[in-house]
């Protein structure tokens, strides 16, 4: 699959892309903040998971747009899930610190159609 990271810690940033290449996923990119991030949300996308405080405020727009283009996404956050706008309490939400098989198991669930049966 085809994903795009946004996290502001890099640290975190290359525990997920490392997890995720390990799969066999590619990453489109990883970037740090809200300025960047929209530059590299194409239609090519297969998912996206978001930090929600990063440098430039809060993905909730990331996510929003994600929406719209019916990109799936998943939230990867030590945000608490109910601090959610009302329009996002439905999105996947993993919580940090993360262990790789939530993580895994969360990018298989918001993109289902991308793994065979």
């Amino acid at each position: 699959m085809r994903i795009l990271i946004l996290e502001d810690d890099p640290a975190i940033a290359f525990d997920l892309q490392a997890i995720l290449e390990g799969e066999g996923h590619e990453i489109v990119d990883s970037v740090s903040s809200l300025a960047e991030v929209y530059e590299h949300i194409d239609d090519d996308l297969d998912c996206a998971l978001l930090d929600i405080d990063v440098v430039g405020g809060k993905s909730f727009g990331v996510a929003e747009m994600l929406m719209e283009r019916h990109i799936p996404f998943a939230f990867v956050s030590a945000s608490n899930p109910s601090d959610l706008p009302c329009n996002l309490q439905e999105a996947a939400f993993v919580a940090k610190p993360f262990e790789e098989r939530a993580l895994l198991r969360a990018v298989m669930d918001i993109a289902p159609h991308q793994f065979p049966c």
